[in-house]
């Protein structure tokens, strides 16, 4: 402790300069503290002058294992090639809560009149992570929709493991020379009997060269090595199969691994397979037999809201949320969602408190202060409102640059300026010209100018980029019930209805129209 008797500033023995290291203990400080480009530049040197050091080589080894490492327990967005190639049939009317595909619509899911469906399909979330940009088995599952990216019109497709690609051509830019590590000459078989070793070619197959072919090779032969005891060899084996698209095989290997050693990753990696295989009920009982016996992680426990939430079963998505808060406060998923969710429950004020609860922990993106700024008008603080936008806009990109526009023009028609929200929209489609609410705020504002035929356009234009979405359909079929054309009413009526059943003013439309067709 600085001041402590008898200890000075002098006393205090300078740290030794990197060329005074000896430069293997140099290069595994540097991989310690994760700077790996330098680790790995150190080693480079080192294995020129003796390229049999086995210290070393594990040390470049890991480094640019650890360098390409990503947390593949997150479920990934569906690509075009696993779209066109999966062979795994799902049930095309599964009951209402047992997939994706169909969500519950009870009244404890929450209402598409307050809480909206994002341009994918799926409720509204508070937080987007890996997984959330499709829903498998839907429609917005379907290759137009990979073509079209995260955001239609305005992102590459999703390729096949394309981050994994990326990932690994800008590592191997790194190598100068022969690669590191030649996969096709090595004996896995003779590899597989010295653990340690085996354990980084592995990992440096699955992540730096992406090579899920010669790992699961690797891995069975190790598997076998190890008497089929060593749980992590079953894991990599399911995590092989996994990327190779095996969905089953790799159910298989993951259960096995847990039979020997119940570990948090493989029960995320299991509860992945069942989310693509579209067994959500399965990976929930998966989850909480997990929880039984690790009550205090809150991966399992937010892996378990996440589901409840693509299932539309608010309540118990927020319960799930609440247990993670009482582990870890500061966890900033649980944090958003629960502030979504008070939001769209007519509770601004509590959603203010947790948003600002996030701008105390330094979370400062558009987002963050686009909530914000609708919490503090629908909280009736309009003096912040205003501001919380500028800081919106100032942080915006083209990606969500339109939904702020679009929500500025929703707080311009609660304050009566049609004005400032007819330019706000505008702009918005300027930005995304798939941006199919702003479209569909446009008609209304053109049906008060009087102008039905662009009015009918907006509409059309939005149900077009957005069937998920009711109130284009809705507003198109009461534009053409009140024109005359009780067909093409009935026709949007319905496909309203396919969106939102329990929406009563398309009901009592459908009602109408019912009646109308009756009396001819």
């Amino acid at each position: 402790m600085a001041g402590a008797p008898g200890e000075t500033e002098t006393n205090k023995a300078p740290p030794l300069p990197p060329n005074k290291l000896d430069k293997a203990v140099y290069a595994l400080s540097l991989m310690r503290r994760r700077k790996f480009d330098e680790a790995i530049d150190k080693c480079s040197e080192l294995l020129e002058v003796n390229d049999r050091d086995k210290q070393v080589w594990y040390m470049k080894a890991r480094s640019l294992t650890q360098k390409n490492w990503i947390d593949d327990t997150e479920v990934e967005d569906e690509g075009v090639a696993e779209l066109l190639l999966d062979e795994n049939a799902i049930s095309n009317m599964p009951r209402p809560g047992t997939s994706f595909e169909r969500p519950n619509t009870g009244a404890s899911s929450g209402s598409q009149a307050v809480r909206p469906s994002s341009g994918l399909g799926r409720p509204a979330s508070g937080f987007v992570r890996p997984g959330t940009q499709s829903r498998p088995g839907s429609k917005s599952g379907s290759v137009e929709a990979a073509f079209q990216g995260a955001r239609p019109g305005s992102a590459r497709p999703i390729t096949a493991a394309g981050r994994f690609v990326r990932l690994g051509t800008a590592s191997m830019r790194q190598e100068t020379g022969r690669p590191f590590m030649n996969a096709e000459r090595m004996d896995m078989k003779r590899k597989a009997t010295r653990p340690t070793e085996a354990k980084v070619i592995c990992d440096f197959l699955l992540y730096h060269d992406h090579n899920p072919m010669k790992a699961l090779e690797l891995a069975s032969e190790a598997t076998k090595a190890a008497e089929y005891n060593d749980w992590w060899w079953k894991a990599r084996l399911g995590k092989c199969f996994h990327q190779l698209g095996l969905y089953r095989d790799a159910e298989k290997q993951f259960k096995s691994s847990l039979k020997t050693q119940e570990m948090i990753s493989t029960y995320l990696e299991l509860g992945k397979v069942f989310h693509k295989l579209d067994q959500p009920l399965t990976a929930l009982e998966l989850f909480e037999k997990g929880i039984e016996r690790h009550p205090q992680d809150t991966h399992l426990l937010l892996a378990c809201a996440r589901i409840h939430e693509q299932l539309n079963n608010m309540e118990k998505g927020v319960a799930y949320y609440k247990q993670v808060l009482a582990l870890d406060s500061s966890n900033s998923e649980a944090i958003a969602c629960l502030a979504t969710n008070h939001f769209y429950e007519d509770q601004p004020e509590i959603a203010l408190r947790l948003y600002r609860r996030l701008l105390q922990m330094g979370v400062t993106n558009t987002e963050l202060w686009n909530n914000l700024g609708l919490c503090c008008f629908y909280a009736s603080q309009y003096d912040m409102t205003l501001s919380c936008f500028e800081r919106a806009l100032a942080l915006a990109s083209d990606e969500n640059m339109a939904d702020i526009w679009y929500n500025i023009g929703q707080v311009a028609i609660g304050i009566g300026d049609l004005g400032l929200a007819y330019q706000a929209f505008k702009v918005a489609i300027s930005v995304d010209p798939n941006h199919a609410e702003s479209f569909n705020n446009l008609g209304i504002l053109e049906l008060r100018k009087q102008n039905v035929d662009q009015a009918r356009s907006n509409f059309q234009t939005a149900s077009r980029l957005n069937p998920h979405i009711h109130e284009p359909l809705f507003n198109g079929g009461l534009l053409a019930f009140k024109l005359g054309d009780f067909q093409e009413a009935y026709t949007l009526t319905m496909k309203s209805l396919e969106q939102f059943p329990e929406h009563t003013e398309s009901l009592e439309l459908c009602k109408q129209l019912r009646q109308h067709f009756t009396a001819i």
